[in-house]
């Protein structure tokens, strides 16, 4: 059964289609059901804009649509950029470019205190309109210096070092980094969910 992501982010469709594998399930993303547009994430918490972009995607398709949201709340700097991880450097603004002012942000804080949580919210409609919410979340650290290159649209993956691991995100295979990630955690409770509910 087709399930859609709403995202246009190959990186992020093969990391949580991984989840899917041998289930009854197929991930695809807006551009595989030919779902034009963008939306606005102009929520004010991770569940508004999670719901959102499901909702965008559902709205268009009235198929079973998941989407998700992620913030990365920086204890040293009073839980920033938190939701707005991804805009926090300013609107249109490259992955390399966020990582760069991820680390000028944090330039005084000793590594000791680099302390930091990622927390994903994932939104589920079915296709009756119904709609459920699964979180989860990591903390970890965040390194003086990148670790390698950034992953695509995912600038912080050559710095962040996930509690009970050496490895930054980037170093990870998607195998790896869905048993540990935030988003790996859930994405399983939404898969799980399906499985149970023996949706159809």
């Amino acid at each position: 059964m087709r399930v859609i992501l709403a995202t246009r982010n190959k990186s992020k469709l093969a990391q949580i289609g991984g989840i899917f594998t041998g289930t009854p399930f197929h991930v695809v993303g807006l551009d595989e059901v030919g779902v034009e547009g963008e939306v606005s994430e102009d929520g004010d918490t991770l569940r508004a804009n999670a719901l959102i972009k499901a909702r965008f995607a559902w709205e268009k398709t009235h198929a079973w649509s998941m989407a998700d949201d992620t913030g990365l709340f920086i204890d040293a700097l009073s839980g920033e950029p938190g939701i707005h991880a991804a805009r926090w450097a300013g609107e249109g603004k490259s992955t390399e470019d966020i990582l760069a002012f991820t680390l000028a942000a944090i330039a005084h804080v000793p590594l000791a205190r680099r302390t930091a949580t990622f927390r994903t919210v994932a939104a589920l409609i079915s296709p009756e309109g119904n709609e459920l919410f699964f979180s989860g979340s990591i903390p970890g650290i965040l390194l003086v210096s990148p670790r390698t290159a950034c992953q695509p649209n995912m600038p912080y993956s050559p710095l962040f070092v996930p509690e009970g691991s050496e490895k930054v995100w980037a170093e990870m295979d998607t195998k790896e980094e869905n048993e540990v990630s935030h988003r790996g955690k859930a994405f399983r409770q939404l898969r799980d969910f399906l499985m149970e509910a023996h949706v159809s």
